[in-house]
């Protein structure tokens, strides 16, 4: 008869060492997710807000001017959205419309211990779009 429980010692705590791995990965896919996502819910929320800005400048009228409007909506947005100092905001008009250029970088650490760290890179141009601009 052949004895299974003596030819087995060598798979003995695997299943310690498989636990202690996923949970690493899964305490790193968190880490990565708690500091990747506010980041980029500050640019997907500054983009709609850039959008709101130049459609603001679109409908602004009488003594208010359309680029003071952009300007400060758009201002305003970058200081409650945590946008760099450094990034680049251009607003220029363009034909009859307002539109806004906003470009920056900002640095996500991935990995604990600043191991690894994204570059979150924003990129828009806002133009008012859709039945606004029909005549």
């Amino acid at each position: 008869m052949y004895n299974l429980e003596n030819n087995r010692q060598s798979e003995r705590g695997g299943a310690g060492i498989k636990f202690l791995l996923v949970a690493l990965v899964l305490v790193l896919c968190a880490n990565a997710g708690y500091n990747y996502v506010p980041v980029a819910f500050e640019g997907a929320s500054f983009r709609q807000e850039m959008d709101t800005a130049v459609v603001k400048g679109l409908a602004a009228s009488g003594q208010i001017k359309p680029m003071d409007t952009v300007k400060a909506t758009i201002q305003k947005a970058a200081r409650d959205y945590n946008i760099p100092a450094d990034a680049y905001i251009d607003i220029k008009p363009a034909g009859s419309v307002i539109q806004a250029h906003v470009v920056y970088t900002k640095p996500v650490n991935i990995l604990p211990f600043g191991l690894y760290k994204y570059s979150y890179n924003f990129d828009y141009l806002a133009r008012p779009t859709g039945f606004l601009l029909k005549q």
